[in-house]
């Protein structure tokens, strides 16, 4: 054999060996990766007193999470009841107090109907309740309690405000003689003769007899005007003052915080009279209103009113 030829089978011997290590390696890598794989894939095993107590905490919390949604429900269901009995009573206090619903918005959020109410709610029944659920049905009950709380806060804002205009009305009768000489409207001037206009009641009382505040007020004028004589002038606000004149003394001064039924003068007949009497006007905003707008509101007395009534009527027959 030749040198040529064995330099040839070694080389071949050389490709082949290489060749069979390639695909050993391979095979081997291909190997420790899938016992690679395996054990990473490989689940822990539990033991069963594990397994028991993993049951265990799981159904206890869901037991507990069960009963939470429940009595979430619950509180959830009052608390819708206690609102629909609020907007109940609001609206016959409402109604009570005379108060309409000229609000569109106020009478749209009255007239709405609530949800219904989840107060019947049993365990079995609650379990069908997500917490995302009772969230938006908290969210919803926070609304409408704001809003319950701005109708009641509107409600308590107009009746306080009537309150305090009702408080300062003239109803009182600034006398307690309660006969009419003269009632308001047009009439023969006593002094001068002619038709006129009469811009307040005229009660007869004898010289001396007190005269009291219709209504509280701040005197404005206390003393002696043409026409007038001695007369008390108090204001009650909102544009509203009283008068009373032709007193024979006067018991306030300017700028005196004076109360209802406070004795303020004494009947004379100062002044353009012709006699001793109270002359006592209401005006509003500068205009004169008939007292007996007031003194009827506070039950005065019927006799006086029809006795105005009829003299009035004959009054205004005799205008020219």
């Amino acid at each position: 054999m030749s040198n040529g030829n064995v330099d040839s089978n070694a080389r071949g011997f050389r490709t082949v060996t290489i060749a069979l290590a390639a695909i050993l390696a391979l095979g081997a890598s291909a190997a420790a990766g899938a016992w690679m794989q395996s054990q990473l894939n490989r689940q822990p095993v539990l033991s069963p007193d594990q397994e028991h107590a993993i049951a265990e905490q799981v159904s206890r919390d869901s037991t507990y999470v069960r009963h939470n949604v429940n009595l979430l429900a619950s509180k959830v269901g009052d608390l819708q009841a206690k609102l629909i009995a609020m907007d109940s009573l609001s609206k016959r206090v409402a109604e009570v107090a005379g108060v309409s619903y000229t609000d569109p918005e106020i009478h749209a959020s009255l007239e709405e109907g609530s949800a219904p109410v989840m107060d019947y709610i049993t365990a079995e029944e609650g379990a069908g309740w997500s917490a995302e659920g009772l969230g938006r049905q908290l969210d919803a009950l926070t609304q409408q309690i704001s809003e319950q709380k701005d109708w009641l806060a509107m409600l308590d804002l107009v009746l306080t405000k009537r309150v305090g205009v009702q408080a300062g009305l003239p109803t009182l009768m600034p006398v307690s003689y309660p006969f009419l000489s003269s009632s308001f409207g047009w009439r023969r001037n006593p002094v001068t003769g002619r038709h006129a206009m009469h811009e307040g009641l005229d009660f007869a009382a004898p010289k001396g007899t007190p005269i009291h505040a219709s209504s509280g007020g701040v005197v404005t004028e206390a003393r002696y005007v043409p026409g007038y004589g001695k007369m008390v002038e108090i204001n009650h606000g909102n544009g509203l003052v009283t008068r009373y004149a032709h007193a024979s003394s006067i018991n306030v001064k300017q700028g005196d915080l004076i109360e209802k039924g406070q004795m303020i003068a004494r009947v004379g007949s100062s002044g353009r009279s012709t006699g001793a009497h109270l002359h006592f006007e209401v005006r509003i905003a500068g205009h004169p209103l008939d007292p007996r707008l007031f003194l009827a509101q506070a039950g005065g007395n019927e006799q006086l009113i029809a006795s105005a009534m009829q003299e009035t009527d004959t009054a205004q027959t005799q205008v020219r």
